[in-house]
């Protein structure tokens, strides 16, 4: 085994598994991080103006003292399309509560320039058949997506007596009155008969912890929050405010790819600070086609969504409807590869064939994907830093047509940080190894927290029957039945990654687990029930099902260059989206979610 610490020699010619795999290794080394997902900042204290909203003006309002029927603590893209589905079952009395000015979730927050959905918008841009749209673009911008998510708020009536700009500190459960008690910052006192929890994954901005992040001077701002009173322009561009500043950038995943390009056009001078490459492929975004959205006939989102989950999870190999990048990753290193390989030998493969096909398969898609840097960048040194050497999964697959040329403009610098990160902040300045970088303002591309306890990413503690805290019931992560519901929390249900089926594309996740909900709240009124809730016996089960699929999952990232995938490396963080994630697949699970509502006998769910 080669010492991972230890640079491997110069890449041989062809495909060198040995080479490869110690290649990998000593990329995951550099930024192996013993505080794991603690090596960022929580949003609190003094840095808590990094959560303020900068686009809706924040209005005072008397407290609200009432009570409904259904309380959604969350206005994201998952509320809305669950709370539409109640809307369409015949369920009222829905409230929406959110600490943003509007609807839209990780939409309302993000509008820095270029925001882009990188799922098809055709499938990502929830209820188009119900609301009789078609996006203009195959990834849509994120000022397209967020009007359409107020248009299906609007339709169906849940902005009238929504709470926003409003922040819930404290949920309790009455047992004699059989209703949560939710207590806000604003002095709401709520009454809810239901209370369903969505607070999103992509919404709480996380900054990293780097010595000195109080003594910088400069502007600095996340890009969940833009600053365009500083920068000028809008989502479109047109930054004039930063003609005249040197400008950092910390962080080159998803959101980095997009801000890049921007910043590049319009700063006098841009540091983009690099730990990790991103693997980019090509996006390839185009305008609609009006004759082909004239053809579509009904059903034909939803056959789109299972289409694209079941390709890009290898259960579908042979009709692809999406053909965009994330299905050509899917056909060159998942089961996809696997069942092509098979049909094209004529005959099975074993474990051992399977996995030694997929590693080579691996390396020629980033092989590929390296290539691309060579073509496009110019200057060899920066072109070489710009290579990711990790399994093609290992990070979210980035997609983006701008983002590499923009290092070849000659106001823009790589500053690559060789897998360690910055070392420091000082008053004026970015410190990596013994250079200092001048900047006037420094943006935090970071990401978002994904990977701490629920309770913290929600803000709030849930209390149930007993005076049981959430936050101790879930100590070793979460537990839950299906990953709706937790015993000893009655009437009360969790949307998002909560031990759940994860599709590459939310908008499907989010459509299922509505599904879910809306069957098992129209169960509650049909049979006559006032409280429904998970038995103890049915959540053991499913702790003990997600533990027992957890297997592969940690096996794949166990040799994986961190980031928020993998909790930074902490493979065994309870609370990380690999935790959370249903080892068997996202149709499996989905499947599995179908057959348990068809047999009608509810097993596992006790209702009163």
């Amino acid at each position: 085994m080669p010492d991972p610490l230890t640079p491997p020699g110069p890449q041989p010619e062809g495909f060198d598994p040995d080479w490869v795999r110690a290649k990998h290794a000593y990329e995951r080394a550099k930024r192996l991080r013993r505080d794991g997902v603690e090596q960022y900042v929580e949003v609190t204290a003094e840095f808590s103006h990094y959560e303020d909203d900068p686009y809706v003006d924040r209005i005072e309002r008397e407290p609200v003292q009432d009570e409904v029927e259904i309380l959604m603590i969350g206005a994201g893209l998952g509320s809305l399309i669950a709370a539409a589905r109640m809307r369409e079952a015949g369920l009222d009395g829905i409230r929406l509560i959110d600490r943003a000015g509007g609807v839209g979730g990780t939409w309302y927050w993000n509008r820095y320039p270029g925001v882009q959905c990188d799922i098809e918008s055709y499938i990502y841009m929830p209820l188009l058949e119900e609301m009789n749209y078609v996006p203009t673009q195959k990834y849509a911008y994120g000022s397209e997506i967020r009007e359409h998510l107020s248009a299906i708020a609007h339709k169906y009536d849940l902005v009238r007596d929504a709470l926003f700009h409003t922040t819930v500190e404290e949920t309790v459960w009455d047992e004699e009155a059989e209703r949560w008690i939710v207590k806000t910052d604003r002095g709401d006192r709520i009454r809810a008969r239901i209370v369903v929890v969505s607070p999103g994954s992509l919404t709480r901005p996380k900054l990293p912890g780097i010595v000195g992040i109080n003594e910088f001077e400069g502007h600095t701002f996340h890009t969940s929050r833009w600053d365009y009173g500083y920068t000028g322009g809008d989502e479109t561009g047109n930054l004039t405010g930063l003609q005249d500043k040197s400008v950092g950038v910390i962080g080159t995943g998803a959101t980095g790819l997009q801000v890049v390009p921007h910043l590049g056009r319009w700063a006098g001078k841009l540091y983009v600070f690099q730990r990790t490459p991103n693997a980019v492929d090509e996006r390839g975004n185009k305008p609609t086609d009006p004759q082909w959205a004239a053809g579509l006939e009904p059903g034909w989102q939803r056959e789109r969504m299972e289409n694209f989950t079941r390709y890009t999870a290898g259960v579908e190999h042979h009709t692809d409807l999406v053909d965009d990048g994330w299905t050509r990753v899917s056909a060159e290193v998942t089961r996809t590869a696997v069942r092509q390989e098979i049909e094209r030998r004529g005959a099975p493969m074993t474990a051992e064939e399977i996995a030694e096909f997929l590693f080579e398969a691996d390396f020629n898609s980033m092989e590929r994907v390296r290539a691309r840097i060579d073509s496009i960048v110019t200057d060899r040194a920066t072109a070489e830093a710009l290579k990711p050497w990790y399994k093609r999964l290992c990070k979210r697959v980035g997609f983006h047509d701008e983002f590499l040329p923009t290092f070849n403009r000659d106001n823009v610098e790589l500053v690559d940080t060789n897998g360690r990160g910055i070392q420091r902040l000082t008053r004026d300045g970015v410190v990596v190894g013994d250079r200092e970088y001048k900047v006037d303002t420094l943006i935090f591309a970071t990401g978002y927290d994904v990977s701490s306890s629920y309770t913290r990413r929600t803000g709030f503690d849930i209390i149930g029957r007993d005076g049981v805290h959430l936050s101790d019931k879930w100590k070793s992560g979460p537990r839950t039945f299906h990953g709706l519901q937790s015993h000893g929390f009655p009437n009360c249900f969790f949307l998002g990654y909560t031990q759940t089926g994860i599709a590459n594309n939310y908008t499907h996740t989010a459509e299922e687990r509505a599904r879910h909900l809306v069957y098992l709240l129209e169960q509650r009124v049909v049979r006559g029930a006032t409280t429904i809730e998970a038995d103890l016996r049915a959540e053991d089960g499913w702790v003990a099902t997600m533990n027992e699929l957890s297997g592969p999952g940690r096996a794949f990232y166990a040799d994986c260059t961190p980031s928020y995938l993998d909790n930074e490396g902490d493979i065994g963080n309870p609370d990380g989206l690999a935790a959370a994630n249903y080892g068997g697949g996202p149709v499996q699970f989905f499947e599995l979610l179908a057959r348990w509502r068809e047999s009608g006998d509810m097993d596992g769910v006790t209702l009163r």
